[in-house]
């Protein structure tokens, strides 16, 4: 709105029922099934209007593709080495990386 001081326009906000409180946030990220948005020294606003929550960001925006890197725990393979009776470790590892980490998917690959 112009020629429209800040604290004017917080006051009229807060009349609208309107609640704004800025976050210290050193950076903002969006996890997207194809990529990686990070916001930088961003700068975050809450929004709080008629029961619903809402986050404006600005900053210095960094795109990357994400990551498919499947992470296996030892007890992942372990459950699956007991539910297939497989013990190679080797194999259960790549079960579990080719169903994308899917324990259940992992062991009904090896079984058949």
């Amino acid at each position: 709105m112009p020629n429209v001081d800040p604290k004017q326009l917080k006051n009229m906000m807060a009349k609208m029922g309107i609640k704004t409180t800025e976050i210290d946030a050193q950076s903002v990220t969006i996890h997207c099934s194809d990529k990686d948005i990070v916001i930088t020294s961003p700068q975050v606003t809450k929004i709080e209007a008629q029961g619903a929550v809402s986050f404006q960001v600005a900053g210095q925006v960094n795109e990357s593709v994400a990551s498919d890197t499947v992470v296996v725990t030892e007890d992942d393979i372990s459950t699956v080495m007991q539910q297939t009776g497989v013990s190679d470790k080797e194999t259960v590892v790549r079960a579990l990386e080719e169903a994308n980490g899917d324990i259940a998917q992992a062991i009904l690959s090896l079984k058949s």
